[in-house]
């Protein structure tokens, strides 16, 4: 099954959260991930509104937990803890 990033960002340090950005690419690239949405228009319906809304698609959902586990992607994480408030899933998708 196809695994999938979901993830709702208020970015508070544009350039800390630009140094994040440069710095997944290892991670994304490594483990296939196929951004699907990125930013862009959106409708807060229900909660908080976080105006960054990202979703990636990755092979299978051991793929997306990898990811975020692996030191490329942690590595990175650590300019974006700073540079805004986030919340970040991991779903296993259906057939």
């Amino acid at each position: 099954m196809k695994g999938y990033w979901i993830a709702h960002v208020k970015v508070t340090d544009q350039i800390s959260y630009d140094k994040y950005i440069t710095g997944t690419k290892a991670a994304f690239e490594k483990y296939g991930a196929k951004p699907l949405a990125r930013g862009g228009r959106y409708v807060q319906c229900e909660g908080e509104d976080r105006p960054r809304n990202v979703v990636l698609e990755f092979a299978t959902y051991e793929d997306a937990v990898n990811c975020y586990n692996s030191s490329e992607y942690q590595a990175a994480r650590e300019h974006r803890v700073d540079a805004g408030i986030a919340t970040i899933v991991i779903v296993e998708g259906i057939e």
